[in-house]
């Protein structure tokens, strides 16, 4: 039997890959939902509801296939931190960060439509180095910050910003993949060779 391809509810390139890299065979099938940027009930509940949009958009499409959908949130000092709408916006959000500890939180919903879903988020926390302006300005002409959630990419990072992080770094980059691993294994999800 044919195992069904993992869909991913997403456009993000580093979500895509995280999977790929794991041995995943995904299809992209991004959802256009507006994602919200506030919730009374904190980060984690935010990323949840976020990516439970994502599914409930994307999820009819493919009744017989595992759909993924995510959300990362930035917190700090009880502020959401998305994506930025500008350079302005993103100098601003690392100026924040400098020197300082913040949240990164992915909600992650998954399951086939019609069956139970799994939905969980994970936090990680990430320390920046102290940083000057003009490390910010060089690192922002380095990067596209306006789509990363909080203006930058733990993936690329080398030690430019984050000084430690303790958790899940994928979970920074836009996946938990232990948790996500786990899941599709316990649901028998085979990688494809």
């Amino acid at each position: 039997m044919t195992r069904p391809r993992l869909i991913l509810a997403s456009a993000s390139p580093r979500r895509r890959d995280l999977l790929s890299d794991a041995g995943y065979d995904v299809l992209i099938a991004a959802s256009d939902v507006e994602e919200m940027d506030s919730c009374h009930e904190g980060p984690e509940a935010l990323a949840v509801i976020n990516a439970k949009r994502k599914w409930n958009a994307v999820a009819p499409q493919y009744p017989n296939e595992i759909v993924v959908a995510a959300d990362t949130v930035v917190w700090l000092d009880g502020r959401f931190y998305g994506k930025p709408v500008d350079f302005a916006e993103a100098t601003e959000m690392l100026t924040d960060f400098s020197g300082r500890t913040h949240q990164v939180v992915t909600g992650v919903v998954l399951g086939r439509a019609g069956e139970g879903i799994q939905e969980f988020a994970e936090v990680t926390w990430v320390t920046f180095h102290t940083l000057a302006e003009d490390e910010i300005a060089a690192y922002l002409k380095s990067i596209h910050p306006l789509d990363k959630a909080g203006a930058y990419a733990a993936q690329d990072d080398n030690g430019r910003l984050i000084a430690k992080v303790d958790g899940s770094i994928s979970n920074v980059i836009g996946l938990p993949m232990e948790k996500l691993g786990a899941f599709l294994a316990s649901e028998n999800y085979r990688r494809q060779k």
